[in-house]
């Protein structure tokens, strides 16, 4: 073989490792057009710069917009975050997203109130309690809405892991075998249905579910209770791998 062709033969089995890893490093988009309060761009306490800093060291693409919600905004991306909306998605955004997932798209749906997005998590067969999780094992502090989570299903999300912490989760449960619980509470775990800020017997005691994974076409989906298991001042070991496991499954990576 002439010397060039070696040569051009060599260089392109260096430089093509580097070109394959990075055209398959994941996009993933925050969503912040829907009143969001707690961004990637932001450094406070509640902010999600050191999630949207930790993907970029995993070599994950990290981006955000206030843009509705299209099959055209989405085209370029791998996994779609949505984290605290206080506005709802309007009808074509949730047919965007439900197209989304079913064409290979990652969703992941975190809640800080659940009305913005009860619509959409209807789509993916997910159902929500009315009210927020108390706790009576592994709280944190004082709070009974603080605590870890430590019963934890085999999945890839829950990989290396053995507690994660919630800080004020709303039940979620699967309605269709597609959409499992991969998380849960203890079993006197209570929810204030009637709003008093105390146990009695109009409250409901037992196992819950804080995080819901499935799959729907071609794509996948994570719904979690909670939106401050990734913000900077809960952003602890524990956490940061679930925030990595989360966007390798939905990645598909």
């Amino acid at each position: 073989m002439p010397f060039i062709l070696r040569v051009i033969f060599l260089c392109s089995l260096i430089v093509s490792p580097c070109a394959s890893y990075c055209l398959a490093a994941p996009v993933v988009l925050f969503d912040e057009g829907h009143a969001q309060q707690f961004l990637t761009g932001k450094s406070g306490d509640l902010d999600l710069s050191e999630l949207a800093a930790l993907y970029q060291e995993q070599g994950v693409v990290v981006s955000s917009s206030v843009e509705a919600l299209s099959k055209d905004s989405l085209a370029a991306v791998d996994v779609l975050v949505i984290s605290g909306p206080f506005r709802p998605l309007g009808g074509a955004e949730i047919e965007a997203v439900v197209e989304f997932v079913n064409a290979g798209g990652g969703l992941a749906v975190l809640l800080h109130i659940a009305s913005p997005v009860g619509d959409l998590l209807q789509r993916l067969d997910v159902d929500h309690t009315n009210g927020t999780l108390r706790e009576t094992r592994d709280v944190i502090g004082d709070n009974p809405q603080n605590f870890k989570v430590t019963s934890l299903k085999e999945h890839p999300l829950t990989a290396g892991l053995e507690s994660f912490s919630i800080y004020g989760a709303w039940a979620l449960r699967g309605t269709a075998p597609h959409s499992v619980i991969v998380a849960e509470t203890g079993e006197k775990s209570w929810v204030d249905l009637d709003r008093d800020k105390k146990f009695s017997s109009n409250d409901a005691v037992q196992r819950f579910g804080v995080m819901v994974a499935g799959e729907l076409g071609e794509g996948r989906y994570v719904v979690v209770g909670d939106d401050a298991i990734f913000q900077n001042r809960f952003f602890d070991k524990a956490n940061r791998q679930l925030a990595v496991n989360l966007v390798d499954w939905l990645s598909q990576r």
